[in-house]
């Protein structure tokens, strides 16, 4: 009985709403709005948080990453022995941060060198990166075929290394890929295995490349030592680098920014110029974080501003309601409806406005995300929370606004509402 009742007052709310199909349709068009906003900006931060840790997760969020660069002011900042350019990361500075500071866990020494993989016709410069097996341990990368670097490799100083994907299937192609022999700079290598290099976006740039080749550090050292050419501005400059890059991994996540601290404490006194740089990856993921914050705080609030437009509005046309149905309150009163049934009538009629422009609204919030995606390319995760806070907002703002115009239909008094015309 109670249920047909509700049913029923649920379908005249509907009719009654159908009378003034466009005065109804303008009035649900601020929830529908504000609905809509709260769901794609709620979507369109979570797919911008995800890709943020998705891309901290691809450098390591325990790792800190140091690089050798060369300074600028190059005549006076690197010491010139005879057209020679010394600069960046010592064996030495591994060994201090290694052994001197208690919170790393490990570390990774890499040389890098650019070289002319050949393999019969086909070639591809790569960056040859001469490493320890502790590499892939650090940089979490899939596997695809073989093998990656392990100790015995080191021991019996073999000539192995291992490739990219994007190497091997430019340089090896079709061809038998795992136990192949590529020709580095004068020297061949048996490829013993694949992984997949991930392209990371943002400030940090990743520790390996598309264009990488692992090989053991010693072999490094024993085939292209500690000094490499280059040429630029037509003439030929000698550079002594003894490490590239230090992959240093921190013994927990709150001890990451202190131990970036001690390394860069512990650089700056045995190196007199600025020729290193330290990334930290979890302090990159911070900083996304806070931005997103902001980001939804002021998104969140025009959304909030819609709502409450949206909520006016409704409270408005329930307003002129009441005034409009006088007569009909005067004559459901006299034949005997109770206030609360009053009350109950037109906060069904709100709550069916402010609910189908909550549906609405979920449609269109869908529709956004799904839009900026396809169009623009951002990442967009829909989360269901999101879709329930938007319908319980939205219900939220029909019982709040609905309840004034209810109420103030009920206070009629009934004589008087009789003799309105």
């Amino acid at each position: 009985m109670h249920h047909s009742r509700i049913a029923r007052n649920v379908r005249l709310g509907i009719k009654n709403l159908l009378v003034h199909k466009l005065r109804s349709g303008l009035t649900v068009l601020g929830v529908v709005f504000g609905v809509g906003s709260v769901i794609a900006m709620l979507s369109v931060g979570e797919g911008a948080s995800r890709e943020a840790l998705d891309q901290i997760r691809k450098l390591g969020s325990n790792n800190i990453i140091i690089r050798a660069t060369k300074p600028i002011e190059d005549d006076s900042a690197s010491i010139k022995h005879a057209h020679m350019s010394m600069y960046g990361l010592t064996y030495e500075d591994e060994r201090r941060i290694r052994q001197s500071i208690p919170t790393v866990l490990r570390t990774v020494p890499s040389k890098l060198i650019r070289k002319d993989g050949r393999l019969r016709e086909r070639t591809l410069e790569l960056r040859l990166v001469g490493t320890t097996p502790m590499w892939f341990q650090l940089v979490h990368r899939e596997v695809l075929a073989g093998r990656v670097l392990t100790q015995g490799d080191l021991d019996q100083k073999a000539n192995v290394c291992v490739l990219t994907e994007y190497g091997a299937r430019r340089l090896l192609a079709t061809g038998n890929t795992v136990g192949e022999f590529i020709r580095i700079g004068t020297d061949y290598f048996r490829v013993i295995g694949i992984v997949r290099s991930e392209m990371v976006s943002g400030e940090i740039q990743a520790p390996d490349q598309e264009v990488d080749a692992y090989i053991p550090l010693e072999l490094a050292r024993k085939w292209y030592g500690d000094i490499t050419m280059r040429r630029a501005d037509g003439s030929r400059e000698r550079e002594r680098v003894e490490l590239h890059q230090i992959l240093v991994q921190a013994a927990s996540l709150e001890e990451v920014e202190a131990t970036a601290a001690a390394i860069e404490a512990m650089l700056r006194r045995f190196h007199k110029n600025q020729d290193y740089r330290i990334s930290v990856p979890l302090a990159l993921l911070r900083q996304a974080e806070a931005t997103r914050r902001t980001f939804n705080i002021v998104l969140g609030s025009i959304a909030g501003i819609s709502l409450l437009v949206g909520g006016i509005g409704i409270m408005n046309i329930m307003l002129a309601t009441v005034t409009e149905r006088t007569r009909e309150i005067g004559i459901r009163r006299a034949i005997g409806a109770r206030r609360r049934q009053i009350v109950g009538q037109f906060l069904i009629e709100t709550m069916v406005l402010s609910t189908v422009g909550g549906l609405i609204g979920i449609g269109i919030g869908l529709l956004i995300p799904w839009l900026v995606t396809r169009f623009a390319g951002m990442p967009t995760v829909v989360t269901a929370w999101s879709i329930l806070l938007s319908l319980g907002i939205s219900m939220s703002v029909g019982m709040i606004f609905g309840l004034y115009p209810a109420l103030r239909a009920a206070r009629l008094d009934p004589i008087v509402a009789l003799r309105h015309e």
